[in-house]
């Protein structure tokens, strides 16, 4: 339960500072300062990205399921994709151009789902039913409070992005080796196989819904969750900049620290909370279904006060919804999947829930950013999208 809070914590560092405020300051420093420029050049490299992404989560669980080593299945993957994923940033740091920011923001992202997809695996892999909840808070609090000290971190290098580069890489790969280390794997040298075939790798892509209803919903409900979160977080520092009026880019770095604070806060009380008392009543919508509501509300505060005090109580709205729904994610997905032989596979599809958004956000927001001129429209679009997100999540039958 340690390392996987550590694990996460380092993996969700990065993949909040680095698309939330490394890229974006990035952008800028190439293109300039405009609003719609900025947006529609930081929606493509997260778009390309995504998509390598979404496509990389689903094979690196099904790699994993069939790897047969005597450090077990998932290792390999941990270490080497954060190794990769490492060196790859490091080239981020010294790119000096849209097409090269592209290109290692790509590598990233492959090298990056072949270790996510494995870590997630580990919770159906190795840990007992009655304890999912517990367990999966600590993991949701890594992933919370990663994402929010992320932020904090993040906003400090908007000014030094090859450091902040630097510095992420590290913090990944110093979270999966403790990981790997202080938590070794069984062997898996002698287990069974599943033959791999061409209709194998296509199948990786794709789950019956109508044989796995509730597979599709948690898939749906945590995407369009997803969605919403990443239309307005993905842009936030274009957000206080141009919607919110703070200043330069600088200036809209330093609030938004200032935001991520609160959000941390909140992020704990919410994950502390509602994962032991998932364990313990023995649901797992209900938290994620308030999750989703609480975020909601959130996401209506800027609408009606568009300065840095809305902001700020959106923060905190969001982050108790996000830590909520964070510490009884994964318990919910760990079961609903179809298989208990390719959990990898399954996780890793479900992971697609994520990756996915990632592309659709930003071009989704990017898209109505150029259309509109205007920040304002991100907000009412991900209310309706967070709640279409928090209905799906009620259509799960097979789990309280």
């Amino acid at each position: 339960m340690v390392f996987i809070l550590i694990g996460n914590l380092g993996i969700y560092a990065f993949a909040v500072a680095v698309p939330g405020y490394l890229l974006p300051a990035s952008v800028q420093d190439i293109v300039g300062t405009g609003a719609t420029t900025s947006a529609a050049n930081l929606a493509l490299i997260t778009m390309v990205g995504s998509f390598a992404a979404m496509i990389a989560q689903p094979v690196a669980g099904l790699v994993s399921d069939r790897t047969r080593s005597r450090f077990g299945r998932r290792a390999p993957y941990l270490l080497g994709g954060a190794l990769v994923g490492g060196v790859a940033m490091i080239g981020l740091g010294s790119a000096n151009s849209i097409l090269l920011l592209t290109v290692f923001w790509t590598v990233v992202q492959i090298s990056y789902s072949f270790t996510q997809a494995p870590l997630a695996a580990v919770l159906p892999d190795r840990v007992p039913e009655s304890i999912r909840g517990t367990f999966s808070t600590f993991a949701g609090l890594g992933l919370s409070i990663g994402a929010t000290g992320g932020a904090v971190v993040g906003a400090g290098f908007v000014s030094n992005t090859a450091a902040g580069y630097l510095t992420f890489g590290g913090i990944v790969l110093v979270g999966v080796v403790l990981f790997v280390v202080f938590n070794p794997d069984r062997s898996s040298k002698g287990e069974p196989r599943e033959p791999f075939s061409s209709s194998t790798l296509l199948r990786t892509f794709w789950i019956n819904p109508a044989r796995y209803p509730d597979f599709a919903w948690a898939f749906l409900g945590r995407m369009l969750l997803s969605l919403a979160y990443f239309m307005v977080t993905g842009y936030q520092l274009y957000i206080l900049e141009h919607y919110i009026h703070v200043g330069s880019l600088d200036e809209a770095a330093s609030v938004a620290a200032r935001l991520s604070i609160v959000t941390v806060i909140a992020t704990i009380i919410g994950g502390a909370v509602a994962g032991p008392i998932s364990d313990r009543i023995k649901r797992r919508r209900l938290p994620a279904v308030a999750a989703g509501v609480i975020y909601t509300l959130g996401l209506a505060v800027p609408l009606v006060m568009p300065n840095v005090t809305g902001m700020t109580i959106y923060s905190f709205l969001y982050g108790l919804g996000f830590g909520s729904y964070a510490s009884t994610d994964m318990a919910l997905m760990s079961e609903v999947l179809p298989s208990k032989e390719e959990h990898g596979r399954a996780l890793g599809l479900l992971n697609v829930a994520v990756a996915l958004p990632q592309a659709l956000g930003a071009g989704l927001a990017g898209l109505l950013v150029i259309t509109t001129g205007s920040y304002t429209v991100l907000f009412p679009v991900g209310i309706v999208i967070a709640l279409a997100g928090s209905f799906a999540v009620i259509r799960i039958k097979s789990v309280r």
